[in-house]
C-alpha cells in the first residue's frame, strides 16, 4: 500500500468520525430544545406595569386620597385622660359611639363587652365611649374598674355630644356606617353589640 493511499484512507476515516459527532450533537439538541429567542420571550410572563416612573427611575407612588369626612364625624373632644380627639380621623370606617354614665348599672353590665371587643376591632370598627351625666373622677374610676382605658373615652360632662346626637338616655349605642350614616341608635345588649360590630368589620 502506497503512502498516498494510506493518507487518503486516514482522511476519509477522520471525515466520517467528524460527521458522526455532528450528527449526535444535532440529535441531542432536537427541535424542542432549540426554541427561538422570540418564542421564549412570548412565553415569559409580562412585567408588571407600575405606571409612570418618578424622576429617579422608580415607579411613582399612587397618591393617598383622604376619606371624605361626613357631618356625623365633624367634631372634636377631649378624652378623660386629657388627649385631644378628632372624629374626622375615623372617616371611612364604621364607628360605634357608646354614651354612658358612671353611675348607670346597665352601662356597667355592657362595659365588660366593650372592654373585650373594642381592642380587637380598634382598626376596623372603632368603639368610642362618650361619658356624661356625672363627675370626672367618677368617670375615671368607671374606666379603671372596667378596664376601658385601651379605647377612647370622651369627657362630655357638658353634654355637647349628647345634645348633638340627641341622646336622651344611657346606655345608648350609636352606630355610624362607612358613609357616615347613623344606622342604629339605642340600646344593645352585649351579644347584639358583638354581632353588629363583627358584621361591620367584614
Amino acid at each position: 500500500m502506497s503512502r498516498r493511499t494510506t493518507v487518503a484512507r486516514r482522511a476519509t476515516a477522520a471525515a466520517v468520525a467528524l460527521a458522526t459527532l455532528l450528527g449526535v450533537a444535532s440529535c441531542a439538541v432536537g427541535p424542542e430544545s432549540a426554541s427561538p429567542v422570540s418564542a421564549v420571550a412570548a412565553a415569559s410572563p409580562a412585567a408588571p406595569t407600575t405606571g409612570p416612573a418618578a424622576p429617579g427611575g422608580t415607579p411613582a407612588a399612587r397618591p393617598v386620597v383622604p376619606a371624605r369626612v361626613p357631618e356625623t364625624l365633624k367634631f372634636t373632644a377631649t378624652t378623660l385622660d386629657g388627649t385631644r380627639f378628632s372624629a374626622a380621623d375615623l372617616a371611612g370606617k364604621p364607628v360605634v359611639l357608646w354614651f354612658w354614665a358612671p353611675w348607670c348599672a346597665t352601662c356597667a353590665s355592657q362595659a365588660w363587652t366593650v372592654a373585650e371587643i373594642a381592642p380587637k376591632y380598634r382598626d376596623t370598627v372603632p368603639i368610642v365611649g362618650v361619658a356624661g351625666l356625672g363627675e370626672q373622677q367618677a368617670m375615671k374610676e368607671f374606666v379603671t374598674e372596667f378596664e376601658l382605658a385601651g379605647t377612647p373615652q370622651l369627657d362630655d360632662r357638658a353634654g355637647a355630644l349628647w345634645r348633638r346626637f340627641e341622646v336622651v338616655e344611657q346606655s345608648t349605642f350609636l352606630i355610624i356606617d362607612r358613609d357616615g350614616r347613623v344606622v342604629h341608635q339605642g340600646f344593645l345588649d352585649g351579644e347584639s353589640l358583638s354581632r353588629r360590630v363583627a358584621a361591620l368589620a367584614r
